[in-house]
């Protein structure tokens, strides 16, 4: 099969600055951070404090200025654990933001005597509004969650949490993998590393990638239980992978998580998992897709509840 070759720059040569302006000129305004996110903000102020963690100003690039979001548990307390719920960190991925929102405005409440809750439903929002992978200088911010960031987005998140000075019991990162990853994404990625690119089968499911240092089997096993009652889970290729990945188990892949730069290894959290939904798949839904990232939260914050309360 022939590597497909993207339409900007030479292949097996890296960008520079010239091909990366040409592909920030063909980006533009899709859908609206603002309405579609910052919108909902204010009525989940009953339960959480809303807080300004950062502003991202891409008005030099000509497009606008990106406040940064969290929500925090009004109720916050120094002797409960800390669940840390991230989405958008790929702002294409619509689910992953959705979802945060959604349990923040329904399933959250039964886990504020729990937990301090912290939300960040959107970490990327140019992404959002673009819908890309990157932010405008071609930076991966989900690889890019390491000191001095060549994301500012990663960054700004990654020095509030530092700042915060708590270290998560629970951190789970939701995310999707879309039919666009072969079609744009990846093949980006290639032309913009001047690497050549070999797509993988997109898996038509729900799945999860844990961390290698820190797999937690039963915790990841107890999600993708939860998750099947409201979607299908993604089954493995031919060569018993999923995105080039072995299976660790049904439903689940490990990747190192901190050596990669992603938003899930940026703490020391024992418990940490990636959600991964499928928004293309004929059986699914753009509601079943938010459903399935508020059933694994739910499935992940029960399960280290459950835990902590065994041990003690």
């Amino acid at each position: 099969m022939e590597p497909f070759i993207y339409h900007i720059g030479t292949p097996g040569q890296a960008w520079t600055d010239t091909e990366k302006k040409q592909w920030l000129q063909e980006q533009h305004h899709k859908r609206s951070y603002q309405s579609e996110v910052l919108d909902q903000l204010p009525a989940l102020a009953k339960t959480f404090e809303l807080v300004q963690y950062g502003l991202v100003d891409y008005r030099p690039v000509g497009f606008t200025q990106y406040p940064l979001f969290l929500l925090k548990s009004l109720n916050w307390q120094a002797d409960k654990p800390l669940a840390l719920i991230t989405g958008g960190v790929h702002g294409y991925e619509t689910s992953g933001v959705q979802g945060a929102l959604r349990f923040a405005a329904t399933a959250a409440t039964a886990f504020l005597n729990d937990f301090n809750l912290l939300i960040a439903p959107c970490i990327s929002p140019w992404a959002y509004e673009t819908i890309n992978r990157w932010n405008p200088l071609a930076v991966d911010p989900n690889r890019s969650f390491v000191p001095d960031s060549p994301a500012i987005e990663a960054a700004l998140f990654r020095d509030y949490l530092l700042a915060l000075g708590v270290t998560p019991l629970l951190h789970i990162d939701l995310h999707e993998t879309t039919d666009s990853d072969n079609s744009e994404f990846r093949p980006a990625k290639a032309a913009r590393d001047g690497s050549v690119n070999t797509n993988w089968n997109i898996p038509d499911g729900f799945y999860l990638v844990g961390d290698t240092a820190k797999p937690e089997a039963a915790f990841q096993h107890a999600i993708i239980q939860a998750v099947a009652k409201v979607t299908h889970i993604a089954p493995a290729d031919e060569q018993g992978c999923l995105i080039g990945e072995p299976l660790a188990q049904f439903g689940v892949v490990n990747y190192p998580k901190a050596a990669l730069g992603l938003c899930g290894g940026m703490t020391a959290a024992p418990y940490v998992t990636t959600t991964e939904v499928y928004p293309d798949s004929p059986n699914s839904t753009p509601e079943q897709c938010i459903l399935a990232q508020v059933a694994a939260i739910v499935a992940a914050l029960t399960y280290v509840k459950d835990q902590v309360e065994h041990v003690s």
